[in-house]
């Protein structure tokens, strides 16, 4: 069978991932904001998307049938207020929300512009759980530096659950002094989307390094290996951080160390 050009790129990215570079995002209007898919079908990712979300100063995201998804957003820079049903929050950089499957939830930017990654994922046909444990409560709102669920060395945070709202979305943070590493590894049946926070590092993806910075981010697709570093050293260097998560594997050994989230 012969492959169209397209179909080519994607078996390629599906071998070995994609890097993700935040300068090059052209956003598109929708409605009162800017918006462009970050992770998608258009890269070979099945199962999951990942949106930046320019919110203008006054304006809210509310996107319509959001509730039929599950959603995990990440603030990356600007403040403002989150919904989810009928849970409220101030937000700011840092600052993540979690809106399962039936709650619809909002955004709305302060006095200035909110910058926002917002990942999406449905229910498998089942509508079950992928991962987790059955009936967890998951929280509405944390942040990147929640203390709940450090994991050392380095430190590393689970802030919302595989199956916690039924899709499987997990949102997990790993912050990086100088000369660390949050290892290199594969997941057989996850997609992975990872971006950084703060600082310059490098990501690991496929067989390579790739230097990298805020808002630069890593597709894995399942079975690709991925991981993070902060190479530098000295007394000027300072610490790195990403967030990301994956569709839907969370490793064995911290299904049931971990708290409901």
């Amino acid at each position: 069978m012969n492959l169209t050009v397209h179909e080519a790129a994607q078996d390629t990215r599906r071998e070995t991932g994609v890097v993700l570079r935040g300068a090059e995002l052209e956003y598109r209007r929708h409605g009162d904001c800017w918006v462009i898919p970050v992770a998608g079908p258009h890269i070979g990712a099945w199962h999951s998307t990942v949106e930046a979300v320019r919110i203008p100063a006054g304006r809210q995201w509310s996107p319509p049938g959001a509730a039929a998804a599950e959603q995990v957003a990440v603030v990356l820079a600007g403040a403002g207020v989150g919904t989810v049903g009928y849970e409220i929050s101030r937000m700011r950089a840092a600052s993540a929300l979690h809106s399962p499957v039936g709650s619809p939830y909002s955004l709305s930017a302060g006095d200035r512009e909110m910058t926002v990654y917002v990942w999406s994922a449905v229910p498998s046909e089942d509508g079950t759980a992928r991962a987790g444990r059955p009936g967890a409560g998951p929280a509405r709102f944390r942040s990147l530096w929640s203390g709940e669920t450090w994991l050392t060395p380095p430190v590393a945070s689970v802030l919302f659950r595989p199956g916690a709202g039924r899709a499987g979305l997990c949102l997990r943070c790993g912050i990086m002094l100088p000369d660390e590493t949050l290892g290199v590894r594969q997941h057989e049946e996850s997609e992975t989307v990872y971006f950084v926070f703060e600082g310059e590092g490098q990501f690991y993806l496929h067989d390579r390094w790739v230097e990298v910075g805020p808002g630069d981010g890593v597709f894995a697709p399942p079975g690709v290996r991925h991981g993070a570093r902060n190479p530098h050293t000295g007394h000027l260097a300072s610490r790195f951080v990403v967030f990301g998560g994956s569709v839907a594997e969370l490793p064995s050994y911290l299904v049931h160390k971990l708290p409901d989230l």
